[in-house]
């Protein structure tokens, strides 16, 4: 029974860490940056899961609750390029390109928030996943020094839904070491201006 509670405990805490953070895109306060995290693509398009991200990114510009859309992925082999697939989504549905930056090295979700907040200067965002990720997603993204609203997107409760919904369990406990220890992302490279040149130019 210890050892049961145990294991629990880290899933616990992004419950706790997350519980006065989510809401719906209806619900999402304004700012200036929603993070959409990678989902996997299927013949270089994005999934139905991702594309339901994007379509709540999407919604989000069109209302004026976000300004800008940071897409954070997996692009660590030329044949697979999520970042740049998210782009082709959001374009396609009615978010300017020059509105969207592309994180190429959002190889895991710790990743991307360290990455948001030292390579892309992001200090606060509206974060979109789905509903069995998102609390795991705003409290590491809160670690790691990014106030954070998540937006957990309707899914079809599907094998795919209930495969993520057990994985997080054991998921969570990676992210209350990292939350604990704030390991270096496997690729850091320098600071980017993509963010801060897109809300420039809105301000010009």
């Amino acid at each position: 029974m210890a050892g049961c509670v145990l294991a629990l405990l880290p899933s616990a805490w992004t419950h706790a860490a997350a519980a006065d953070r989510l809401g719906t895109t209806a619900q999402a306060p304004a700012g200036e940056v929603a993070v959409v995290f990678g989902a996997g693509l299927w013949n270089g398009r994005p999934t139905p899961y991702l594309a339901r991200r994007l379509d709540a990114a999407a919604e989000l510009y069109r209302t004026g609750k976000v300004r800008v859309v940071l897409v954070t992925g997996d692009n660590s082999r030329t044949e697979y390029d999520e970042p740049n697939a998210m782009r082709a989504y959001l374009t396609g549905h009615g978010v300017p390109g020059d509105r969207i930056v592309s994180d190429f090295a959002g190889f895991d979700t710790w990743d991307s928030c360290v990455r948001a907040k030292k390579i892309f200067g992001v200090d606060r965002a509206v974060l979109i996943s789905q509903g069995f990720h998102i609390r795991r997603a705003v409290a590491l993204c809160e670690a790691a020094g990014v106030d954070s609203y998540g937006i957990g997107v309707d899914d079809e409760h599907d094998a795919t839904w209930y495969y993520g919904g057990t994985r997080e369990v054991f998921a969570a406990g990676k992210a209350a070491l990292d939350a604990a220890f704030k390991p270096e992302p496997r690729f850091l490279g320098p600071k980017e201006q993509g963010v801060s040149r897109a809300l420039a130019a809105l301000a010009d």
